[in-house]
């Protein structure tokens, strides 16, 4: 439905391909890079607990890199799926490809 977080304020005044334009800005500067460095920054994480063999200090303790592995695997898919999007918007903007841009200012 499109309904995800925006700055609303200037997103709904927006016309023709104004939309698309907002939507590439913040997923090429601020989604990619942030996902990518969260993933980047949880990765040593990873590998030293796995390396180590860190355990719960609970009795019967699991291990808990799988735990951990779950923070730069989520970071990469959505890397993943942000490149999606701008593959998307970007064959929107060149015609090969029929997006529904359609905003409606959310009711609260």
């Amino acid at each position: 439905l499109n309904e995800h977080v925006r700055v609303d304020l200037v997103y709904a005044k927006l016309k023709g391909n104004g939309p698309v334009y907002v939507d590439l800005f913040g997923l090429v500067f601020f989604l990619l890079p942030v996902m990518a460095l969260l993933a980047y920054l949880s990765w040593p994480l990873l590998v030293k607990m796995y390396v180590t063999g860190e355990m719960s200090s609970n009795a019967g303790g699991l291990i808990r890199w799988p735990a951990m592995a779950t923070l730069p695997i989520g970071f990469a898919l959505m890397v993943a799926q942000g490149l999606s999007e701008i593959v998307k918007r970007v064959a929107y903007l060149q015609g090969k490809y029929a997006m529904d841009t359609h905003y409606e200012k959310p009711v609260q």
